[in-house]
């Protein structure tokens, strides 16, 4: 597309780029003033750097927006962009007068508490207390409360309320179904690992197709993000863009609200160090803010054991950090292309060298923490029921990983065929509860009641009756929009579960 003299529309908000090019903060920009847009909406931006005439049209096509027309004066550009396609533009009033973005991303100081809580005391989690491992799925309406907070539609009040429904609906179903330990079921998270990006301090989420114009490949990543069955228009990355900053709680506020709810135990999953670090660390994005992955990392580290911190002492029974990536590491061996497992899609090193680095992040984070209410998930990947396209293997390469972790269990995928043996699990040491994944959470319909009880059973039989604990597989809805299972079936499996330990109570 050449250039003209003026644009053909008035824009229905603008900001001035300066002289930031596509990969040193300007489409971090354009996400920010583009979101809050409805489709058919107009940005215009202006931008002196001149890798910009390239480049962004690129991003547009790449995104599904439509490029409508540049000017160019001089070193001075000007580009007016539509949300979408032109065609579904209607007449609306004039656009409110918007404030404007300077040209570089506003950092953030990072304040760091200068003491951490300590825990206060929890309910003990009896043997065989059955449990969710954390999401749950969500109502259309929360799932559309979600796209619109992320786009700038709602505000923090009236998406909270509305978030607070949701998690009514969840605990109810849990309670009906008669777990043991209830969580909120991740209702206002866009996604298990990623909500921390509109969390943290210095941190911004944006759809991944945002990142195509900035990788080395962009045909080849555009190539992966196709396989996918979530759309990567629908999935949001965290970019960080300066020093990573905890100001408010990562999840403290959700146990606050669920524990008004009920007086069972709660727990809480967050994403763990080393799946965050893998999310985060895009060479494109995050090495303007941090030098390497492991300085990334420290930070990482921090927020999180900041967070842990202030959970125990909020009352959480366990503080679940959820690690899928692990599997990923041992299972797909010296292979260093990106994968969407869970969303981490950074490159990875040799396997020894990465779950090192694992163990070395996790055992920082709940460093001199009662082991007994910490815990570790590991699965195989939990963003589509094709159970062909998961990783599979045993537990076996993971073993003496898990055996130097400073946790106190481990939840582990168990029921699909794809997770091998639960013999293997009989060398861990006994100082380990083991969360028994006794349903397949992608099955539909539901496994039998008695499928469930035999795997109960087996795991006693195999680990002893003080480590076992009771799930599914995983999550009901890791990802939001793509829930592996419906409510409906979500409370009949953990149903099943509930009540396989209720019979092996009774004896």
């Amino acid at each position: 597309m050449d250039p003209i003299t003026a644009h053909p529309f008035e824009a229905d908000a603008s900001f001035d780029g300066g002289d930031l090019d596509c990969g040193n903060g300007l489409l971090l920009l354009i996400r920010q003033h583009m979101d809050p847009l409805p489709r058919g909406g107009l940005l215009e931006f202006r931008s002196t750097d001149i890798s910009v005439e390239a480049d962004f049209p690129a991003w547009c096509r790449m995104t599904g927006n439509e490029l409508v027309s540049w000017t160019k004066a001089g070193r001075l550009r000007s580009f007016l962009v539509c949300k979408g396609v032109l065609a579904e533009r209607v007449p609306r009033e004039p656009a409110p007068t918007r404030p404007s973005y300077t040209p570089s991303i506003r950092i953030v100081p990072v304040a760091i508490p200068p003491t951490l809580p300590a825990p206060a005391p929890a309910p003990a989690i009896p043997p065989l207390a059955a449990m969710g491992i954390g999401s749950w799925p969500r109502p259309r309406w929360m799932l559309q409360a979600i796209h619109d907070r992320i786009e700038g539609r709602l505000d923090d009040e009236e998406f909270q309320s509305t978030a607070d429904d949701a998690v009514r609906l969840a605990v109810d179903a849990q309670l009906r179904s008669g777990v043991d330990v209830i969580t909120d079921g991740e209702q206002r998270r866009d996604n298990y690992a990623s909500f921390v990006g509109a969390r943290l301090d210095n941190c911004q989420l944006i759809p991944l197709t945002d990142l195509l114009p900035l990788v080395d490949h962009p045909e080849e990543f555009a190539a992966q993000m196709q396989s996918l069955d979530v759309p990567a228009s629908q999935v949001r990355h965290p970019a960080v863009f300066g020093p990573l900053g905890r100001s408010r709680p990562i999840a403290v506020h959700e146990l606050d609200f669920v524990r008004t709810l009920t007086d069972r135990p709660v727990k809480i999953a967050l994403p763990g160090p080393y799946l965050l670090t893998r999310t985060m660390w895009m060479e494109c994005i995050s090495d303007q803010a941090y030098r390497s992955r492991e300085h990334l990392a420290e930070d990482v580290v921090r927020v999180l054991r900041e967070e842990v911190h202030f959970l125990l002492a909020a009352g959480a029974a366990i503080v679940q950090l959820d690690e899928p990536v692990l599997s990923e590491v041992v299972m797909t061996g010296e292979k260093r292309q990106r994968t969407f497992m869970c969303g981490a899609l950074s490159e990875k090193g040799d396997p020894r060298a990465e779950l090192e680095f694992a163990r070395t992040l996790i055992n920082q984070v709940v460093a001199g923490l009662p082991r007994e209410r910490l815990a570790l998930h590991v699965c195989r990947g939990n963003w589509t029921p094709d159970e062909r396209v998961a990783p599979a293997g045993d537990y076996r390469p993971l073993l003496s990983f898990f055996g130097d972790l400073d946790v106190g269990a481990l939840f582990l995928e168990l029921a699909t065929p794809r997770a091998g043996e639960i013999e293997v699990l009989s060398e861990l040491p006994r100082r380990l509860r083991i969360g028994v994944g006794v349903v397949n959470q992608k099955r539909e319909p539901v496994e039998s009641g008695d499928e469930v009880l035999r795997r109960t059973r087996r795991a006693v039989e195999v680990l002893g009756v003080e480590r076992v604990l009771l799930t599914p597989d995983c999550g009901f809805a890791t990802f939001a929009d793509n829930p592996v299972a419906s409510a409906r079936a979500a409370e009949a499996a953990l149903g099943h579960v509930a009540r396989a330990a209720a019979a092996l109570r009774r004896g």
